[in-house]
């Protein structure tokens, strides 16, 4: 009785469950007869696509021809990868060679000829050459592929390998899906909701672009913080300033948030969401003395949540998502750089604060206590850290765009005690400019106090001498002195800087009435 040898077929399969198994290869097509199967992974940068063939060829043209059907379908997924070049490694498992001359079409690879872009490495495993063909496999992959090779084998030992190899890849398949189904995305669409909710309520009370109601409803604003109004480390997480910074970062969370949120699940999206939020207001009180709000640290800490994925799952990463995760990151970085108005210190906090926390809370289902230990005690470190040394400079007279901006929202709000304190402490222990000189000068003119800001202006003048409006207030003092000979010369010169000025003309005219004909004519 005759049996039949399954030799090949069990080859072929044992072929796919080295490359699934043991190299970490994804099928991406399985053809019907299960006589041919195409294999990724995009990391190898010498096989990233291998298509193993059984098939039995008589002729060589008609392993030419099977070569340049392979090219051809190689070009149309190096399309679909987006990528610039591809390598195909081309597997044939054979029970015979071509009775023809063959060896010259699998000396050199095959390009295909419309694009020269992909190329096709052929290898040939056929009866009594099985062992120097895996040695010319290994050769062309730079990896040992080796395994026992049996004169015979049966129709279950093929069915056993099969079924080995698709449950193998089928198990590798489900655990990937697993990582991208923790969680429904939920805390996205309710931050996105209450973002919006907050804009309309700011435009109803005076608009987002207005400065007072900005810091009314909690923007970053360092002197309040210095003050203790440390609510306002997470206030502007939900502030927007104008519908442009809305819509960008309400289109930005709708695009990176479900992705975080897939992953991670709902409550460490939270997690994440409000600590790289946080980090980015932080950075932000530390390196910017502006006025300061939005969700863009927030979002930006959805990039670095991406990231620690990157650095766990690295080839699930740079096969999936990776390529456009980090062409968007590194666009929007190169954007906060050239761009002035963008706070980009909150980005880079907002970041950091995603990749540390995500650290924290790791993934559902899996623990690694060491590690998430590791990244709380980095992150309570830098937090501390940064507070400590932000807090520092309200103690040395904070910085003076800071004390300007605080100074000058008292001044709107007519608070002129506070608005005095607030820089005479400041002038105390550093050394002033004239914008804070002048502005002390016009807080004690409201006050009252004209010899003080008298002084206070002539300060200004020597340190500024082409500042109109010291003049202008210099004599308006001197006229309510009655010193109309000073009040003249000032309010000349601030004519002299400023021509167009009308309220300066105005007074000279004004003084020159006051002064005698003889003086006025001088």
């Amino acid at each position: 009785m005759e049996v039949l040898n399954h030799k090949e077929d069990y080859i072929y399969w044992r072929l796919a469950f080295f490359f699934i198994s043991e190299q970490g290869y994804r099928i991406i097509q399985l053809f019907e007869n299960q006589k041919e199967l195409w294999l990724e992974k995009l990391e190898n940068k010498k096989a990233p696509i291998v298509r193993l063939l059984r098939k039995d060829f008589d002729w060589s043209n008609a392993m030419q021809r099977d070569i340049e059907f392979t090219a051809a379908n190689g070009e149309k997924v190096r399309k679909q990868l987006g990528r610039r070049e591809l390598s195909i490694v081309n597997i044939y498992v054979s029970q015979f060679p071509p009775v023809d001359e063959y060896e010259f079409r699998l000396k050199h690879p095959f390009f295909f000829p419309q694009s020269n872009k992909t190329s096709v490495s052929s290898v040939l495993l056929s009866d009594g050459q099985f062992e120097s063909g895996l040695n010319s496999l290994s050769t062309r992959l730079d990896m040992e592929v080796s395994f026992d090779i049996q004169d015979e084998y049966s129709e279950q030992d093929v069915n056993a390998q099969k079924k080995v190899t698709i449950d193998f890849a089928k198990q590798m398949a489900k655990k990937e899906k697993e990582i991208f189904t923790n969680g429904k995305p939920f805390f996205t669409y309710v931050f996105m909701i209450f973002q919006v909710a907050v804009f309309l309520l700011l435009e109803l009370q005076g608009g987002s672009t207005n400065t007072s109601t900005l810091i009314k409803f909690g923007a970053k604003f360092n002197p309040y913080i210095y003050e203790g109004e440390w609510w306002r480390f997470i206030t502007p997480i939900f502030l927007h300033i104008g519908f442009l910074h809305l819509a960008m970062n309400t289109l930005a969370l709708y695009f990176l948030g479900p992705a975080v949120e897939r992953i991670f699940g709902n409550i460490r999206f939270l997690v994440i969401y409000l600590f790289a939020g946080i980090a980015g207001v932080i950075a932000s009180f530390i390196y910017s003395p502006n006025i300061s709000a939005g969700a863009s640290g927030a979002i930006f800490g959805c990039f670095g949540a991406l990231l620690y994925f990157a650095m766990i799952y690295p080839k699930l990463f740079f096969r999936t998502m990776g390529p456009s995760v980090i062409t968007v990151l590194v666009f929007n970085l190169i954007f906060g750089f050239t761009v002035s108005i963008v706070d980009n210190a909150g980005h880079l906090g907002g970041l950091a604060g995603g990749f540390l926390a995500a650290g924290i809370v790791h993934f559902p289902k899996k623990k690694r206590p060491i590690l998430q230990l590791l990244f709380l005690l980095i992150s309570a470190a830098i937090i501390y850290g940064s507070l400590f040394y932000g807090f520092r400079q309200s103690e040395t007279g904070g910085n003076e765009s800071s004390t300007m901006m605080l100074a000058q929202e008292y001044i709107k709000q007519e608070n002129y005690e506070q608005a005095y304190d607030v820089l005479t402490k400041y002038a105390e222990s550093n050394k002033p400019s004239a914008e804070v000189y002048f502005a002390l000068s016009f807080i004690e003119i409201k006050l009252g106090e004209l010899k003080e800001a008298k002084s206070h202006l002539l300060k200004v003048i020597e340190l500024d001498p082409d500042l109109p409006e010291a003049y202008y207030n210099l004599a308006l003092i001197y006229l309510e002195e009655n010193d109309i000979l000073n009040a003249k010369e000032n309010a000349e010169k601030a004519v002299e800087l400023r021509p167009n000025q009308q309220q300066y003309t105005e007074l000279v005219q004004e003084l020159n009435r006051l002064l005698p004909s003889s003086d006025a004519g001088e």
